[in-house]
């Protein structure tokens, strides 16, 4: 199964998102208010992988605004790994479709990689294999991925502070 999406363009100013670390749980997450005049799902998508990883995107009236990195998959580093710059600023809708009462999370099975810089700050989420995507910044450091077909390919968390040390907590 895959997160059917449709990009939208950007009505207002781009939101800003602060990426925040639990150094008890070593999850990630960051998310933004979405405003949006259309219902659709709020609530949770959890991505989930066969190896365990767990990636949960946070939906508020149908707009992505969020993502939290629960389980991580295996994290490799690309010493040339950078965000792409051809992109477009918009809005990244999941459901098309007021939300059923009741229904505020859905689970989807995908395959989950992750690939980082070698300064931790730009962390690449591949959904599934490796295909053409248009890259759209919903907030200054989430970007989505959607496919030629219209299914969520992808993320680029940018601007991610350093994991804090045992003492900073």
């Amino acid at each position: 199964m895959s997160i059917q999406a449709h990009i939208e363009p950007l009505e207002s100013k781009l939101p800003a998102l602060n990426w925040r670390w639990d150094p008890e749980t070593d999850i990630l997450s960051g998310a933004f208010k979405a405003s949006r005049k259309i219902s659709g799902l709020t609530g949770t998508l959890e991505l989930s992988d066969d190896a365990g990883s767990v990636a949960v995107v946070e939906v508020s009236d149908g707009v992505i605004c969020g993502l939290d990195m629960v389980v991580w998959p295996e994290v490799s580093s690309a010493p040339a790994l950078a965000v792409p710059t051809h992109l477009t600023d918009g809005r990244v809708v999941v459901a098309r479709r007021p939300s059923r009462p009741g229904i505020s999370a859905v689970e989807v099975d995908a395959t989950l990689r992750i690939t980082t810089d070698p300064s931790e700050t730009v962390f690449h989420l591949r959904v599934g294999d490796d295909r053409k995507v248009e890259l759209v910044r919903i907030a200054d450091h989430l970007l989505v991925e959607v496919d030629d077909d219209g299914y969520v390919a992808g993320f680029w968390l940018t601007g991610v502070p350093p994991f804090p040390d045992a003492g900073d907590a």
